[in-house]
């Protein structure tokens, strides 16, 4: 009995440890960014959503990917990018971590776990929107994180100025 309480305890330690290392977080994809028009598509499990998911019809998660994307602000990607930061930046645990003129890429963190997502923005100029996507890097289900935080993000984006 004690040695099955010490072996739990060590276990539960050194699961901690390496959870609280960021073993959990992932690698950051080597395919993020625009490629012909396009953002990475939506992951193949429940565990993304994408405001361009409908250029992917046979897609497996299409509909549960699918998500609106963000207006422009005063119609010009500049004001509507440094918004855009401005809302990212008032967000816990997300941190950006590339920005372009048109793109613009974040990572959130979950708070526990340590968990890591990929958000990509891009000015899409033939639609005059920005659009979206984030994904988890690890896992097959999110249980509608990713959504949740991007409608977060949606709300702090268009109370900005």
């Amino acid at each position: 009995m004690k040695i099955a309480l010490i072996v739990a305890v060590s276990l539960l330690v050194v699961a901690v440890i390496a959870i609280r290392s960021g073993v959990l977080g992932g690698t950051r994809p080597a395919d993020l960014g625009v490629s012909n028009s396009r953002l990475k598509p939506p992951s193949p499990t429940r565990n993304s959503v994408s405001s361009q998911a409908a250029l992917y019809p046979d897609h497996p998660q299409r509909e549960y990917a699918d998500i609106k994307p963000l207006p422009l602000k005063h119609g010009a990607a500049a004001p509507s990018l440094q918004a855009l930061v401005a809302a990212l930046q008032s967000m816990p645990n997300v941190k950006v971590v590339e920005q372009r003129p048109d793109y613009l890429h974040a990572e959130a963190e979950t708070r526990w776990l340590k968990f890591v997502d990929d958000l990509e923005f891009w000015v899409n100029p033939a639609r005059g929107v920005i659009e979206l996507r984030s994904a988890s890097r690890l896992g097959r289900e999110d249980f509608g994180v990713n959504r949740q935080r991007i409608e977060a993000i949606r709300s702090a984006y268009l109370t900005q100025p």
